[in-house]
């Protein structure tokens, strides 16, 4: 019987007391030997076996709970290993590795943490105290790992010492972002800060705005909540609950809370979405108890379960409600799946974690594939040992998809990049070394080897086609944005309103505002022409005055006309000063409205003028009576001029000119007149339009009036400039931006305005001035008498020739009764008779015309 027995324990499986460690070696879960030696930190296990309430002695306990998704990302490290020892990547140079189990606890992590950190070679495994690590050799150049936020800050502490590289697959807590506190940390994972912004806002884009928050208490929970709680208040949603759950499984109070949990949500009735941010095993006790309670809701999983196959795969798991997360980047899982295709021919002498993987696989090679996952976990509650290693295999080879079903691809992609990125640094630091030395560089020295050069501030990075996140381009930010960290993901936008950034900047700049300013030398220019116009003005005042009985004065419209037209060109030269300097509210609605009301009464004088110089000129009887009654100087430029004024000032009070900031430039604000309304504003530019064109027309008709004293032609040509000027101004101000477009009406103001005093006023002041002897009563009478008599002349031929056509019309038909009487009085008629009463006709009309124009002039 006693055989029996003992043939019996042979093969069947013996649950026995776990040993406790004795030596490091015992600690480590998976090594292999290499040239360069690798660390890593899994929770395979979920927590550590203790009968007590507390640690009594200072002793690793033993760890119970087989985790196979962990166990999965351990196999998915040692595959990738294993693929850059088998390529070109570092060749000549293997990759060895040591992976240590963390239970989920922080001091068995620590203890790894040690034993990474203890000297190369030494067979004391001490760590020693040295002021300068810099040639310090320890065990491992670098570390993959921890999963948990909470671990890898503790581990990542220890690791600053040396400045040894830890690159973690999951940890996402957002403090492990600083390169102060954390110099040596690096991660193949986004931080929480965008987590949590995504999860606000799929918030705030499904309507809800009342929701209830679960977390942890350690750094990663408490961490992940406070930016949350942020991210959410920004978006408008609070938070009606917030529970904390203990952070490890040995803890005894978590059914506890978890209870009180689930009670605080069912009392919450109104709160229906739910974010969680727990752990996997957290997340499967929650929930496994949650369905009991039939507690239907909307959960937000956070990044580290909702891919999870465990929690996919709870019984009833659809009557928990609907559950929204979020999950890491995945990547090419082919070679991964073929790994564990042939797993079962994979050697476990040094793999613990695949040994008791086997052990459990074999204890429930009965149990169906939907149940096999508890049974593994329940069998793991101790530590087992097996004796048929060839039963084992045959198991795993028939159920071998069973691993694949709970790889998480994220998760494994994740490791795979934290691999990757460790085997280009080290071939970069391997190019002028021999790393087959152990010596060939020591850890810190990978800090600086990077599979990408860093990116500086300005500039951001840029994927490449390579599959790993540690390789990319560096880029320049574009215009208006900027980077003023290393190695950032994305360039931030400057705010367009206010500030601006040139290519490749650092920070935002303030925006200068720019107007035509007085210290402009283009401002000098135009104001010195304004300044000049309006000494031209003040000096033909003066001449006029001095020659005020002088005829061409008299012919100009007298005294008054004159000074009213130029006071007028001097309010248009005054008006280009409100177009300069800063622009005020007073500028800008005095700038538009002085100038038009100023030159419509400049060119209403001008109409009264071109009307009374054809009156007085005009032979055509019928044109003479319609420009009698047309002529009425006074009602004429009140009439002109205050039609101008209501267009002012239905402008000023319906749309007046403001003062506005444009800001469509990229680096500067534009302080400028914004015209209010831009048919206001062309209203009054074409009514002056208008005005111009009547004055052009009559002005033309008399453009062959006497010569020395003949104003039509000269008001023809200015008229012409105008319009040159004004019509050259519309599409030039419509396309000009920028300080300068008020200087462009500027400049046709000043155009306009020279245009029409030089032709009205410089030809007068050159006969008053340079021919004297022309500008005398005699000599004005003589032109007068001289241009009469010819235009008369003119028009005597003419009517001879009409009389002529008439008499020999009546000849050519005369009555029978007649005929006589006419041939006499052909034969008795002298040519000169006819000439003389011609002549006489003529003298007479002339001396008429002559008085006639004269009086008028």
């Amino acid at each position: 019987m006693a055989l029996f027995i003992v043939v019996i324990t042979c093969f069947v499986i013996i649950l026995d007391t776990p040993q406790s460690c004795h030596t490091p070696d015992d600690f480590v879960a998976v090594t292999s030997p290499g040239h360069i030696m690798i660390g890593g930190l899994f929770a395979i296990h979920e927590k550590m076996l203790s009968t007590d309430d507390h640690p009594r002695r200072p002793q690793i306990q033993k760890c119970v709970g087989f985790e196979i998704s962990v166990f999965l990302q351990t196999l998915a490290m040692i595959h990738s290993i294993e693929m850059i020892n088998n390529s070109t990547l570092l060749s000549g140079v293997k990759l060895g590795y040591e992976i240590y189990d963390t239970c989920t606890e922080v001091t068995a992590a620590m203890a790894a943490t040690l034993r990474f950190l203890s000297k190369f070679n030494c067979s004391r495994e001490t760590v020693t105290f040295q002021c300068d690590y810099s040639s310090y050799m320890p065990r491992v150049k670098a570390v993959i790992g921890a999963g948990y936020s909470e671990i890898s800050m503790a581990v990542s502490r220890m690791l600053n010492l040396q400045l040894m590289p830890q690159v973690s697959y999951e940890s996402t807590a957002e403090i492990l972002s600083d390169k102060i506190r954390f110099p040596s940390f690096l991660r193949t994972v986004p931080s929480d800060f965008y987590q949590t912004k995504a999860m606000a806002h799929l918030i705030r884009q499904s309507g809800w705005n009342w929701v209830g928050a679960i977390t942890t208490d350690d750094d990663y929970g408490r961490l992940a909540l406070n930016t949350f709680a942020i991210q959410a208040a920004e978006n408008n949603v609070c938070i009606a609950f917030k529970e904390v759950l203990p952070a490890f499984l040995a803890d005894n109070t978590i059914d506890v809370r978890i209870n009180q949990t689930l009670e605080k949500i069912i009392a919450e009735a109104q709160v229906n979405v739910i974010v969680v941010f727990l752990r996997k095993f957290h997340v499967f006790n929650l929930f496994t108890k949650a369905i009991e309670r039939k507690i239907s809701k909307i959960w937000i999983a956070s990044d580290n379960w909702s891919t999870a196959t465990k929690i996919i795969t709870i019984p009833n798991v659809k009557k928990l409600g609907k559950v929204v997360g979020f999950a890491f980047k995945r990547g090419n899982m082919s070679a991964f799946h073929s790994f564990l295709q042939t797993l079962h021919m994979y050697p476990n002498d040094n793999n613990k974690p695949l040994h008791e993987f086997s052990m459990l696989f074999s204890a429930c090679k009965y149990v169906k594939d939907g149940d096999l996952s508890q049974c593994i976990s329940n069998y793991s509650q101790a530590t087992l040992t097996y004796d048929t290693t060839k039963t084992v295999e045959n198991h795993l080879f028939k159920r071998n998809d069973f691993l694949w079903h709970y790889t998480e691809p994220g998760l494994i992609h994740s490791i795979q990049l934290a691999v990757f990125a460790l085997a280009h640094a080290i071939r970069d630091l391997c190019q002028a070394r021999d790393c087959e030395k152990p010596d060939a560089f020591q850890p810190w020295e990978q800090i600086l080897s990077k599979c990408s050069k860093e990116c500086s501030p300005g500039q951001m990075k840029k994927t490449t086609g390579s599959p790993h996140s540690c390789c990319y381009e560096c880029v320049s930010c574009p215009e208006n944005h900027y980077s003023n960290e290393t190695d950032m993901d994305h360039c931030l936008l400057c705010n367009n309103e206010t500030h601006w950034a040139p290519v490749r900047s650092t920070t935002c700049f303030e925006k200068e505002v720019e107007y035509l300013d007085w210290d402009d030398s283009l401002a000098h220019l135009l104001i010195a022409l304004s300044l000049l116009g309006i000494a031209f003005v003040l000096a033909i005042g003066i001449i006029f005055t001095r020659n005020l009985k002088t005829p061409v004065v008299k012919s100009s419209g007298g005294l008054v006309v004159c000074y009213v037209m130029l006071i007028c060109h001097a309010l248009n030269f005054a008006s280009t000063g409100f177009f300069i300097g800063e622009p005020q509210d007073f500028a800008c609605k005095t700038r538009q409205t002085l100038f038009g009301v100023s030159f419509t009464l400049c060119v209403s004088c001008i109409l009264t003028k071109s009307l009374k110089i054809l009156l007085a000129f005009s032979f055509d009887p019928k044109l003479t009576t319609f420009l009698k009654c047309l002529y009425r100087p006074v009602p004429i430029v009140l009439t002109c001029t205050g039609i101008q004024v209501v267009i002012c000032t239905l402008w000023l009070v319906l749309a007046a000119p403001t003062v506005e900031e444009n800001i469509s430039l990229p680096r500067v604000i534009i302080l400028e007149c914004e015209e209010g309304s831009a048919l206001a504003f062309g209203t009054m530019l074409g009514y002056i339009a208008v005005l111009a064109f009547v004055c052009f027309v009559f002005a033309f008709k008399g453009r062959k009036l006497p010569e020395n004293y003949n104003e039509a032609k000269f008001l023809t040509f200015g008229m012409l400039i105008y319009f040159i000027a004004w019509i050259t101004f519309i599409p030039i101000y419509t396309t000009t931006f920028g300080k300068y477009l008020p200087a462009v009406e500027i400049i046709v103001i000043l155009i306009s305005n020279y245009g029409i005093l030089c032709c009205t006023f410089f030809p007068k002041c050159y006969i008053i001035l340079c021919k004297q002897k022309t500008n005398t009563k005699s000599a004005f009478l003589q032109m007068v008498y001289n241009y009469s008599s010819h235009s008369v002349d003119s028009l005597a031929l003419s009517h001879v020739s009409l009389d002529s056509t008439s008499h020999d019309t009546a000849t050519a038909n005369p009555s029978p009764g007649n005929k006589k009487a006419a041939c006499q009085n052909q034969n008795h008629l002298p040519a000169q008779v006819l000439a003389h009463t011609g002549t006489a006709k003529t003298m007479k009309v002339s001396k008429t015309l002559h008085q006639k124009r004269s009086s008028s002039i």
